[in-house]
Formats: C-alpha cells, structure tokens, sequence
C-alpha cells in the first residue's frame, strides 16, 4: 500500500483545522492523527472549534485542547456555548461562525465529522465545512455511538503505542464529566482503532480511519 506525504510548498508549516460538534469529539475522531502530524511535520498553525458545551464541559475541553497542543506556538482554541443537541436550531449563527472560521485560517487540511453521522449536530457540522471550504483538503472523522453508523472510511493513518497511549490518556484525564457514560473507556477507545489498523494491515496492528471525498494529487 502506497503512502502519501504532505508538501509545504511556500508554507512554513501546515495550518490544521479542527472542527467538532462536541467536546470531546476532535479528540476521539482525530487525536491519535494529530499528534502523528506534530511529530512528523512543523505545524504552524491550529485552529482548533467546538460548537456546544457547557461551563465544566468547556473547561474540560480547553484543558484536553492545550494538552494535544502543547508543542504548537500559534493555536486558536474556540469553545462555543450552543445547545448541545441543538445545534439546527442555530443554524443562520453557527453559518455565520464558519464563515468568520474562513476568514481567521486558509487551512492545508480539515478534520471534521462524517457525512452519514447519524447525530445531526455532527452532520450539521459536516455539511457547513464542505459549503463553507470549496477548495481545501477534508478529512471527516468518526465518532463510536450507540446509533451504530459506522461505514467503510477510505483513509487510514497508522499509530503507535506511543501516539494511543498519549491519546487515551489526554481524553481520560480530561472529561471527568464523562466518565460515567457507558460508552466512555479505555477499552472502546482502543477497540474502534484496532478494528481499523486491521482492515488497513498496519503494522503497529492501530489506526484512525477517515472519509476522503476529494482529493487532488
């Protein structure tokens, strides 16, 4: 299987956008990947979003945020306070935030929530990173639920012991608010990243997996 490298051309690092619905949502779709690409690439910039929470979860969040972010000098963490669950209630403000996102960063690459995501505060977030980015590279994460809506994703970023352990434990640490919920282990977090290193034969047996649309190479 062929393996695909970033080119900087006239950059002096890769600017990252990190989108989620949610609190701990870029964390869980995509922390393993970032972490993968601050320590292979020079970063120069991530803008990093989250649309609902509340006051512990935004805490919470930020916390998680400037951890995945420590070795990165110029980052832009937002987190916003809509409803969560409720985001399509507040569909003409949270447009309006996406198009000020457009103007804060011009991204070399986006990491957002799947297309066929079944919570419709991730589709919504979905559906507003492709309208409000036309010409950027998207890669759409993956969130475990209940509501069982995972798909065949098409791109798969290999990881170490080192990169899931940094990870797992940052998520852990962080949203003590969490704890509690079902879902919310060590287990489903490595669970979900063994499935995928197997179906793309990774050698470290772990990976994140992700939608690619659209991709010119």
């Amino acid at each position: 299987m062929l393996n695909t490298k970033f080119v900087m051309q006239g950059r002096e690092g890769l600017m990252l956008l990190l989108i989620g619905a949610h609190c701990d949502d870029i964390e869980i779709g995509c922390g393993g990947t970032l972490l993968k690409l601050l320590e292979e690439y020079e970063v120069s910039k991530v803008t990093w979003i989250v649309f609902t929470s509340n006051e512990r979860r935004k805490a919470e969040a930020r916390s998680s945020a400037n951890k995945f972010l420590k070795s990165v000098t110029n980052t832009d963490i937002q987190i916003l306070d809509y409803r969560d669950g409720y985001l399509q209630a507040s569909w003409s403000s949270v447009k309006d935030r996406f198009e000020s996102i457009k103007e804060r960063t011009d991204p070399d690459i986006i990491f957002t929530h799947y297309r066929d995501d079944l919570h419709q505060d991730h589709r919504m977030v979905n559906e507003l990173t492709w309208n409000t980015f036309r010409n950027h590279l998207i890669y759409e994460y993956e969130i475990v639920k209940y509501d069982g809506d995972l798909g065949s994703p098409n791109c798969f970023v290999t990881l170490n012991d080192e990169q899931i352990s940094r990870k797992k434990s940052i998520i852990i640490d962080s949203f003590k608010s969490q704890l509690k919920k079902q879902w919310f282990d060590d287990i489903l977090l490595t669970s979900i990243m063994r499935i995928r290193g197997a179906e793309c034969a990774a050698e470290t047996k772990y990976a994140e997996a992700f939608y690619s649309r659209k991709m010119v190479v």
